[in-house]
């Protein structure tokens, strides 16, 4: 995986789940709290949403193939969907469900200090975990706004990480605000609420993740910055004279494939309109590094014909 995958803050987030989910899970055994159960799960399925995008990204290093010609970059969009998929059956679903009892058949809870000494520990964890992800998304994300930023990134592993560790965090002080709250009033019934908060909050987030990377598996064309760098690069005012049509599209991450119909003259020769294709394509890969595969159709412009 490039480095644009953000693996160091994926390999940050993994550590810092397992070491909260094991944590999470002991306090629950000790207090008897719905939040820290739901919590627990909750962070035990970000870790292996973690090991998914690791998994993702070995994958899509392979090299194409016949059958896959244009190689395995979109296994890493695969391996972020199923990563919302986790997030909504097994975190949100689960937290719904334990909260919905909780309310039901509420329990006191018992050894208060094992949960909220825990869950400040996690809310410590789960910030070095976001800290890492904000620093390394800051050295791609430019001028765009963290919403733009989430839905327009072609690498998915650096969104779902930071939408997964807000997520958490969040998620760590509704539970402390339910258990805070339970223990406040006596009445097991707020340990639900809150358990049952986080549930939603899960499943909210698991479907934005899950309409950014379906868009990115059905095919994203280029960014407009890179579409007018394209175009600009094909363009040499001799052999070829403008863009008729093109199309681009990125088959992972860091791969982008362009297909465009050029103008040439009618009397340019075949060895003139070969070189200045073979001229216009390194341009284009100077331009834009990552246009990998590139077809260029040479064609006479006419006005009608190209609308």
């Amino acid at each position: 995986m490039s480095a644009s995958g953000g693996t160091k803050a994926i390999v940050a987030a993994l550590a810092a789940n397992l070491a909260i989910a094991v944590a999470k899970f002991v306090a629950f055994v000790f207090s008897g709290s719905s939040s820290m159960l739901a919590e627990s799960v909750h962070s035990l399925a970000d870790s292996g949403n973690q090991g998914l995008l690791l998994l993702g990204g070995k994958k899509a290093q392979r090299e194409a193939t016949p059958q896959h010609p244009f190689g395995y970059g979109r296994e890493r969009y695969i391996y972020a969907f199923l990563v919302s998929i986790v997030l909504f059956t097994v975190g949100g679903m689960f937290a719904i469900y334990e909260g919905y009892e909780k309310i039901h058949d509420p329990h006191e809870i018992t050894h208060w200090y094992w949960p909220v000494g825990v869950l400040v520990f996690a809310i410590i964890a789960e910030s070095f975990s976001f800290r890492t992800a904000i620093k390394e998304s800051n050295e791609i994300r430019g001028k765009q706004t963290w919403t733009q930023f989430i839905r327009r990134a072609k690498a998915p592993e650096l969104p779902v990480v930071l939408l997964e560790d807000f997520g958490a965090l969040v998620g760590l002080v509704l539970a402390l605000g339910g258990v805070g709250l339970a223990l406040l009033t006596g009445n097991g019934v707020w340990d639900g609420i809150g358990t049952l908060c986080i549930g939603i909050l899960l499943i909210v987030i698991a479907i934005v993740l899950a309409a950014e990377t379906k868009s990115l598996l059905l095919g994203e064309a280029a960014g407009v910055e890179e579409v007018e760098k394209i175009k600009a690069a094909v363009v040499d005012g001799g052999v070829v004279t403008r863009v008729i049509h093109m199309r681009t599209l990125h088959l992972g991450p860091e791969e982008l494939l362009v297909a465009a119909k050029i103008a040439v003259e009618g009397n340019d020769t075949a060895t003139e309109v070969a070189d200045a294709i073979n001229a216009a394509e390194a341009r284009i890969r100077e331009a834009v590094p990552i246009a990998r595969v590139i077809y260029l159709e040479p064609d006479i412009y006419r006005p009608e014909a190209a609308k």
